[in-house]
């Protein structure tokens, strides 16, 4: 690990907002302290909302500014790029925003039972070859019930139209209500404020011509999941190394 990185993993440990629990020390102290008490640590009872795979944080710190009435967490693994959004929300004095750094398969283990209002999926690896990675699978949601309220929301947003067609056959066999749903989100009828909010990412990808894609659906509670089967196309751009990604579209 360069030494760039330790400094900012040792930076944000002073970081009060900032908590990183990866596997081993979830494993070596047992329970997490904030499990169930979240809306003591952000001192208020605002709805709380998840980033999964929040890299750089900019959405998290994003959102929480255009929704103060909301508290936010930016969940990753990867603390060096978490901490850009860490320390962009102290210097913009954010309260309702906070980062935990560990492994998303372990996220029952940081909130209870209905502690959590909405989960947001932004841009994540569509893990072509491995199901039970992607983080709009059978498997994540089984994780994610335990965590949201009833009917709780989720949001995906995303480039890649193999995690977008997968996504929609896992919606619509498990019979989660859609609240909306586009193949080509700036080219949708859905005026929101949340269009204002464009990471890094996708800003390049908007350049080289790729539509970005949009569900919002509810997490109707659950006792059996129905994985989607159908040999979905794949990609036909890098989806694993952003910098190489070519502007070729798949057609829907």
């Amino acid at each position: 690990m360069s030494k760039n990185k330790l400094a900012k993993f040792a930076d944000m440990e002073t970081y009060q907002h900032v908590f990183q629990y990866p596997f081993g020390k979830l494993k070596s102290e047992g329970n997490f302290p904030l499990k169930g008490k979240w809306h003591q640590f952000f001192n208020n009872n605002n709805p709380i909302v998840l980033e999964l795979g929040c890299g750089k944080g900019e959405y998290t710190v994003e959102l929480a500014q255009l929704f103060p009435n909301k508290n936010f967490i930016g969940i990753d693994i990867k603390g060096a790029r978490m901490w850009t959004g860490a320390k962009l929300s102290l210097e913009k004095g954010l309260n309702n925003v906070a980062f935990l750094r560990t492994n998303i398969e372990l996220i029952q283990h940081f909130f209870d039972t209905n502690e959590v209002a909405e989960i947001w999926i932004t841009f994540p690896d569509p893990q072509m070859k491995k199901v039970r990675k992607r983080l709009t699978s059978t498997y994540f949601m089984q994780r994610y019930q335990q965590i949201l309220k009833p009917n709780g929301l989720i949001h995906l947003k995303t480039d890649s139209p193999f995690l977008y067609t997968y996504t929609s056959l896992m919606v619509q066999y498990n019979q989660y209500p859609i609240v909306f749903k586009t193949a080509d989100l700036y080219h949708s009828n859905w005026v929101n404020e949340l269009l204002s909010i464009k990471t890094y990412y996708e800003k390049q990808w908007l350049e080289r011509g790729l539509s970005i894609k949009y569900i919002q659906f509810e997490l109707a509670p659950r006792e059996n999941w129905i994985e989607p089967t159908e040999d979905i196309p794949e990609d036909d751009y890098r989806s694993f190394n952003r910098s190489r990604r070519s502007a070729a579209q798949t057609n829907e």
